[in-house]
C-alpha cells in the first residue's frame, strides 16, 4: 500500500522551523524573504491552521550589532549577541505580521522546560492557550542563561520538542537543502534524493552529514534526531530548501522536499505515551463523574469522593469508580495534597480552599486515557 504523503495546506497545527542562514544575510536581517515568509504564515491562518515558528538567528543578528569577530564564539560572547539579538527578531516578526493582523509571541525555552514535568506542563499551556487566542508564538532557545550542559544545541530538535509539546500534526524544516540524500549531493554526483522515508533505520540514519552553512549549527544528523522525535510523537516531518520567497506556498504547490512519516496521529501518541506511565496515585469518583468520562468530559473535583498516594502535578494518576474498578488513567493537574482538599467541591471553590486561582479540571479530558 502505497504511503499517502501529508498536505502542508490540511494540517491542523504546523511547527516551522526556520535556520538562521535563511533569516540573516551578511547583510543583516534578510526582510524581504521574512514579509514573504509571513505572507505564507498569515494565509495558513486564515485557512485556520494554528502555526508556531521556530526561529534562529538572534545570535546572527546580534554579533553583528555587536560587531563579534567572524567564527566561533565563547559562551559569554554567544549569550551576549543573543541578548542583543532576540529584541530585534522578535519585533522583525512582529513588524511583519502585524499588517496580517495576527498577534505575536515571544517564549524562550531551555532543555530544563522540556525534562522537568512542571516546567513542560507550563509551556503546553501556555502553547496552547496561546493558540487558542490566535496568537503565532515565535520560540527560541533561551540562548542568553543557556549552557552547553543544558542547550539543545540546535533549533531542528527544539522545533521537534516543540511539536511534540503542542500537539502539531506536521512539522516544517525550512533549510539550505531540500531532503534527505543517499549521500551528500555537494560532494557526490550519485547521491538520490529520498521523497518519503516511512521509517527511520540504522541506513537512513547513516544518511546524515555535517552542517553546510558557516551560520547554522545544525546538519542532517541534527534533523534526523529531530525527525525521530517527531514521528514518535504522532508528527510528520518534512525537511525543505527554504530561501525561496513564500517558503510555504512553494512547499505546497509541490517543491522538493522530504517527508518523514508517523505510524500514529498526535492525540494517540500521547494517549499511548499516558497509558505507559506508572501510575503514582489513585483517584476515586462517584457515579456521575464516571458517566461523564465514558461520554470524554474531564475530571472536575466535584465528582471525585477520595485521593490516595502521594503525587504532584503532572504525575499519572488511575481513575476508579465507586466500585474500585478502573476507568482511566491521567495526568493530574494537582498535587495530591491539593487534590484532597478539593475534591466534592465545585471548581467556583477552588480559589477560596487553596488560596488562589485553580485550573477548573483535576485531569483533562486531553491528558486522559479511558
Amino acid at each position: 500500500m502505497a504511503a499517502v504523503i501529508p498536505e502542508l495546506g490540511a494540517a491542523q497545527r504546523l511547527v516551522v522551523k526556520i535556520g538562521s542562514a535563511l533569516l540573516v544575510g551578511a547583510g543583516g536581517l534578510r526582510a524581504e524573504w521574512l514579509r514573504a515568509l509571513c505572507d505564507d504564515v498569515a494565509a495558513a491562518r486564515a485557512r485556520g491552521t494554528d502555526v508556531v515558528l521556530v526561529s534562529s538567528g538572534a545570535i546572527a543578528l546580534g554579533r553583528q550589532v555587536l560587531e563579534l569577530p567572524p567564527g566561533p564564539l565563547r559562551v559569554e560572547q554567544s549569550q551576549a549577541a543573543a541578548a542583543v539579538g532576540q529584541i530585534r527578531l522578535a519585533r522583525a516578526y512582529e513588524e511583519a505580521l502585524a499588517p496580517h493582523g495576527v498577534k505575536t509571541a515571544q517564549l524562550l525555552v531551555t532543555l530544563d522546560d522540556t525534562t522537568d514535568r512542571r516546567r513542560y506542563l507550563n509551556s503546553r499551556a501556555t502553547m496552547q492557550t496561546l493558540l487558542g487566542l490566535g496568537v503565532v508564538p515565535i520560540v527560541n532557545e533561551n540562548d542568553t542563561v543557556a549552557t552547553d550542559e543544558i542547550r539543545f544545541g540546535d533549533n531542528d530538535r527544539l522545533a521537534a520538542q516543540i511539536a511534540v509539546t503542542c500537539g502539531a500534526d506536521q512539522l516544517l524544516l525550512l533549510s539550505d537543502v531540500d531532503g534527505l540524500y543517499t549521500a551528500n549531493p555537494k560532494t557526490d554526483p550519485d547521491a538520490r534524493h529520498l521523497p518519503v522515508i516511512e521509517q527511520i533505520t540504522p541506513e537512513i540514519e547513516a544518511m546524515g552529514g555535517d552542517p553546510i552553512s558557516g551560520l547554522s549549527k545544525g546538519g542532517m544528523k541534527t534533523k534526523l534526531m529531530a525527525a525521530r522525535t517527531a514521528v514518535a510523537g504522532g508528527c510528520a516531518m518534512a525537511i525543505a530548501e527554504g530561501s525561496v520567497l513564500n517558503p510555504l506556498a512553494a512547499v505546497a504547490n509541490g517543491a522538493r522536499v522530504s517527508w518523514f512519516l508517523p505510524d500514529t496521529d498526535p492525540q494517540a501518541a500521547r494517549k499511548r505515551w499516558i497509558a505507559a506511565m506508572k501510575a503514582k496515585g489513585e483517584v476515586t469518583v462517584d457515579a456521575g463523574a464516571a458517566e461523564a468520562l465514558r461520554h470524554g468530559k474531564s475530571l472536575l473535583p466535584a465528582g471525585v469522593t477520595a485521593v490516595s498516594g502521594r503525587f504532584g502535578r503532572g504525575d499519572p494518576v488511575v481513575v476508579l469508580d465507586a466500585h474500585g474498578a478502573r476507568l482511566a488513567s491521567g495526568l493530574v493537574r494537582y498535587s495530591s495534597t491539593e487534590a484532597r482538599a478539593i475534591a466534592g467541591h465545585r471548581s467556583d471553590e477552588i480559589e477560596a480552599i487553596l488560596g488562589y486561582p485553580g485550573r477548573a479540571a483535576l485531569i483533562h479530558r486531553d491528558d486522559m486515557v479511558i
